[in-house]
C-alpha cells in the first residue's frame, strides 16, 4: 500500500542522523515489546507479513511522530484486536483479561533461547517454473494496492536486470491477507540513475528483492 511508511527516495524527510554509541533498547518498555512481539509470533496467530501490514495502517501522523517500539506496538495492539485476542474494553481495564485459544502454546522462560535460536524460512518446496532467468531484463510493475506489498514505490515502473534468482518463496503480498500464494523470489538490480534520473550517480545500483507477480518482461512492449 502506499503510505508514509514507505519512504525510500521521498524527499522531504530531512537527513539520516545516527545516533552515536545508540544502545539496543532506550528504555525498560522497549525490551518488553521486543519480548511481547516475539511471545505472540509464537502463538502461531499471525505471521510476519501479517505484522507488517497492521503496521502500514498506523495513522500517518502518528507513525511520523512515533519511534520504532510504538510503531510495533500500535501495530501488534491492531493485530490482537482484529484476531480477537483482546478487546477495547481489556486493554482499557473495563475487563480483566478473558482467556483465548491459540493454535500454538504459549512460548515458556525454558523454551525461549530454542525457539529464537531456530529463526524462520520463507522458502516453498513447490515445483514452479520461474517467470525470469537471471541476466534478464525487467520492468517493475506500476501497481498502488490498497494492500501490502513488498515493492517498494521507488522502484515501480523503472527496469532493471535479474541479479540472482532465489527460488520459490512465501509471497509477502498475498501472505498478509489471507491463503499465501508461492512464487518465485529474484534479486533485481536498478541503476540509481535508472531510478532516480539527473540525481543518480553513475556506478550506483539498488539491489532489491522482488517476486513475479512486481515484475514484467520488458517484451511485453
Amino acid at each position: 500500500m502506499d503510505g508514509v511508511h514507505d519512504m525510500g527516495g521521498m524527499h522531504g524527510m530531512g537527513s539520516v542522523e545516527p545516533e552515536e554509541n545508540e544502545p539496543v533498547f532506550h528504555g525498560d518498555w522497549e525490551k518488553r515489546m521486543f519480548a511481547m512481539n516475539n511471545a505472540i509470533s509464537a502463538l502461531g496467530m499471525r505471521n510476519i507479513d501479517e505484522s507488517r501490514h497492521a503496521r502500514e495502517r498506523m495513522a500517518p501522523a502518528d507513525y511520523l511522530g512515533s519511534n520504532y517500539y510504538e510503531i510495533w506496538l500500535d501495530g501488534l495492539v491492531r493485530t490482537l484486536t482484529e484476531k480477537g485476542l483482546i478487546s477495547e474494553e481489556e486493554l482499557s481495564g473495563v475487563m480483566a483479561p478473558q482467556p483465548v485459544t491459540t493454535p500454538k502454546p504459549a512460548m515458556t522462560a525454558e523454551n525461549v533461547d530454542i525457539i529464537m535460536s531456530k529463526g524462520a524460512t520463507y522458502v516453498v518446496d513447490l515445483d514452479i517454473d520461474p517467470a525470469f532467468v537471471v541476466g534478464q531484463a525487467v520492468r517493475a510493475k506500476n501497481i498502488h494496492p490498497a494492500g501490502h506489498t513488498r515493492l517498494p514505490r521507488y522502484a515501480r515502473g523503472h527496469t532493471g536486470v535479474i541479479h540472482a534468482a532465489y527460488g520459490v518463496h512465501v509471497f509477502p503480498d498475498a501472505n498478509a491477507h489471507g491463503p499465501d500464494q508461492p512464487q518465485h523470489l529474484y534479486n533485481v538490480k536498478f541503476s540509481s540513475e535508472e531510478l532516480w534520473g539527473g540525481d543518480g550517480t553513475p556506478g550506483d545500483f539498488v539491489y532489491i528483492d522482488l517476486w513475479n507477480d512486481h515484475l514484467e518482461a520488458l517484451s511485453n512492449d
